[in-house]
Parts: structure tokens; C-alpha cells; sequence
């Protein structure tokens, strides 16, 4: 049975996010929560909350052995692009866009 916690409008790019939860696909839960705990992108700390959440939602589930879980799936969708305006010379503005991400993470108890 998989576990699943989702982080939905995280802020912050996805193609940013991907680079760091591409880390712990595949890894035992405890590895994973030290690699993002060390790693210096802002995206460690939300995929760090979302890891954690995830192995809460296996507890309250009745997992007996937590230590037996591991990163099976995980994986970062674009959410909404917020656009706003940048102000630029001679009065006029650029728009830009402020991207979103959904970080979902699914654990597994490994055989």
C-alpha cells in the first residue's frame, strides 16, 4: 500500500524543485530525510516537510516498522503561473510569470 503526502502551490519553480527530489527517488526513508536535511536548496525544506508527512500519514495508517519504507514514487507538477508586472524604462511594465509547483511524495513499505 502506498503512502502519499502532497505539497500543492509550493512556491517555487518546478524545474528547481525536480533537481532536488530527483536526490531521493528510490531511497529509504531515513536517507532520504538526512539528504534533504543537509542539501542547501530552498526546496530541500518543502520536499523535507512533504517526506515527513508522508512517513505521519504511514504511522497513523499502522505501519509497525517506519524504518521499512522508501521513496517509491516521487515527483513535482507545474501549478498555476501567477503573472505580474515588472516596471520598466519610459513608463511602460514586462510582464513575468511566478511559477508554482505540487511536490507529491508516495512511500512503500520495502519488502
Amino acid at each position: 500500500m502506498a503512502y502519499v503526502a502532497k505539497h500543492k502551490f509550493a512556491p517555487i519553480s518546478p524545474s528547481k524543485a525536480r533537481l532536488v527530489v530527483d536526490m531521493i527517488r528510490g531511497k529509504d526513508v531515513n536517507d532520504a530525510l538526512s539528504i534533504l536535511k543537509f542539501a542547501p536548496q530552498r526546496a530541500a525544506k518543502m520536499a523535507l516537510d512533504v517526506v515527513r508527512s508522508a512517513q505521519a500519514n504511514a504511522e497513523n495508517m499502522g505501519v509497525e516498522d517506519v524504518d521499512a519504507l522508501f521513496v517509491s514514487k516521487v515527483w513535482v507538477d507545474e501549478s498555476v503561473r501567477l503573472k505580474r508586472w515588472r516596471p520598466r524604462s519610459r513608463g511602460m511594465a514586462a510582464p513575468y510569470k511566478r511559477r508554482r509547483s505540487h511536490i507529491c511524495v508516495e512511500l512503500e513499505v520495502r519488502d
